[in-house]
C-alpha cells in the first residue's frame, strides 16, 4: 500500500458535514482512497509528501451530464445561432449522421481526448451518454465504447430519427434497443421536450428502463415550460437536467423530492436561453448540481470551472454553493456521494479524487474568471497532473 500526504493546504473543501472547510490542512491518500484528513501539523507519516504551499484543495469536479460519444462538429449551426437563429432539438440529426459514419477507433479516440481534456481541468468523475446512434446496433456500439467514462447513460430517446414515427420508435427503444444496451449501461435518460418526446412517451421509456434495473435521468424544461420536472419526480429519477424554465410548482416538487436539479449554464449561454433560477431552487431546499453538458451542438465545453464561474457571476449562487453543486451535487445526481469510494467529497474512505487550485481559496474561481487555475489533480489516488 502506497501513501501520499498532501500538506500545506490553505483552504480544504471537504463537502463533509462533520469536517467542513479546514484551514492549514492536510490529507493522506492511500492507494485509491482518502485515508486521513485533518490539521497539516498532525498529518501521519506517509511514503510520499507533497506540500501545496497554501493552495486551495477541493474534491475533483463531478460532471454528471455529458454527450461525448460523437463525431463531427456543428460550428455552422453555432454560427447561425449567434446570428439569431433559434436553437431547436432537431440539430442532433447532424451529429447522428457523422457518428454513424465514424469508426470505433475514431469514436473511442474522440471520447478519450475529451475525458483527458476534462481531467486536466480537475474533472475526476464523468458521466456520458449514448444518443447519437438511434438504431439498435449504433446505440449498442456507443454504450460499449462509453465505458471509458465513470458512468454510462442510455439516451436512445434523444430524438425521433427521420423516416419513422414517434410511437414506432418508442416501441423500439422500450423493446429491442433497451434489451441490447441494458447490460452495458447504468442509467436511462429521455429528452422530454417539444420536438422530441412527450410526457406519455417519456414515461413509457423510463418505466421500461426501470423494469430492467436501470437508474433514471430526464432532460427536461430546457426549451420552455413542460412536464419534464414533474415526470422526473413522479418516477423517482435521480436527476432532471436543464431546468431552464421552471414554474413555482416545479420548484416545490423538486424541493420535496430526492431528484437533483442539474443545471447546465454553458448550454443556456450557447443557445441564448435564460439561465436557470438557481436561487429559487436553493432557497426552496432543492438539491442542485452543475454540469457541463459537453456536446458538439449546444455546449461544446468541458470546463466545469466555467460553469461554476457562470453560476456565481450570473445565477446568484455563492462560491460555496456553486463549488458544492459541481462536486457533491454531481455526485448526488449519480448517487455516488456516500459510502466507500464516494466521489465529490474528501473524507476517509472516499475515492482519492483531489483538485489543487493555483489559488489560496475557491473564491478565486469566480474572482479570476476565465483564468486556468488547476495546479494539480489526483484521480483514484494517482496524480494525473
Amino acid at each position: 500500500m502506497t501513501s501520499t500526504a498532501i500538506t500545506g493546504i490553505g483552504e480544504l473543501t471537504t463537502n463533509d458535514d462533520e469536517l467542513g472547510t479546514l484551514a492549514d490542512a492536510a490529507l493522506v491518500v492511500e492507494d485509491d482512497r482518502i485515508a486521513w484528513v485533518g490539521p497539516s501539523g498532525s498529518a501521519p507519516e506517509a511514503d510520499h509528501h507533497v506540500d501545496v504551499a497554501g493552495r486551495a484543495v477541493l474534491p475533483g469536479w463531478v460532471d454528471s451530464h455529458t454527450h461525448l460519444v460523437f463525431a463531427g462538429d456543428r460550428t455552422a449551426e453555432f454560427a447561425a445561432r449567434m446570428a439569431g437563429q433559434p436553437y431547436e432539438a432537431g440539430g442532433i440529426a447532424v451529429t447522428v449522421e457523422a457518428t454513424r459514419s465514424a469508426s470505433d477507433d475514431e469514436l473511442a479516440a474522440n471520447l478519450r481526448r475529451h475525458i483527458d481534456e476534462a481531467a486536466a481541468q480537475g474533472t475526476t468523475c464523468l458521466e456520458t451518454k449514448t444518443g447519437y446512434g438511434l438504431t439498435v446496433a449504433e446505440e449498442l456500439r456507443a454504450a460499449r465504447l462509453a465505458h471509458a467514462a465513470d458512468e454510462v447513460t442510455f439516451l436512445g430517446a434523444h430524438l425521433v430519427p427521420p423516416g419513422t414515427t414517434a410511437e414506432s420508435y418508442v416501441d423500439l427503444v422500450c423493446g429491442e434497443m433497451l434489451d441490447a444496451v441494458a447490460p452495458h449501461v447504468g442509467w436511462c435518460d429521455v429528452f422530454c421536450e417539444q420536438g422530441a418526446f412527450d410526457a406519455d412517451q417519456s414515461r413509457r421509456i423510463l418505466e421500461a428502463a426501470k423494469a430492467r434495473g436501470l437508474g433514471l435521468r430526464v432532460h427536461g424544461n430546457q426549451l420552455g415550460p413542460g412536464p419534464g420536472v414533474r415526470l422526473a419526480v413522479e418516477v423517482g429519477a435521480a436527476s432532471v437536467d436543464h431546468c431552464t424554465y421552471l414554474t413555482e410548482s416545479d420548484v416545490d416538487a423538486l424541493a420535496g423530492s430526492g431528484t437533483v436539479a442539474t443545471l447546465l449554464p454553458a448550454c443556456d449561454l450557447s443557445t441564448r436561453q435564460p439561465l436557470p433560477d438557481a436561487r429559487a431552487l436553493l432557497d426552496a431546499g432543492a438539491t442542485v448540481a452543475l454540469a457541463s453538458n459537453c456536446n458538439p451542438g449546444s455546449s461544446y465545453t468541458s470546463s466545469m470551472a466555467f460553469c461554476v464561474t457562470t453560476a456565481v457571476l450570473q445565477m446568484r449562487m455563492t462560491v460555496a454553493e456553486a463549488v458544492r453543486a459541481a462536486t457533491w451535487g454531481g455526485a448526488r445526481a449519480l448517487r455516488r456521494e456516500t459510502g466507500d469510494g464516494a466521489v465529490g467529497v474528501l473524507r476517509p474512505g472516499a475515492r482519492a479524487d483531489v483538485h489543487v487550485l493555483d489559488a489560496p481559496s475557491t473564491t478565486w474561481l469566480a474572482y479570476r474568471p476565465g483564468v486556468p487555475l488547476t495546479h494539480a489533480v489526483w484521480r483514484r489516488g494517482t496524480r494525473i497532473r
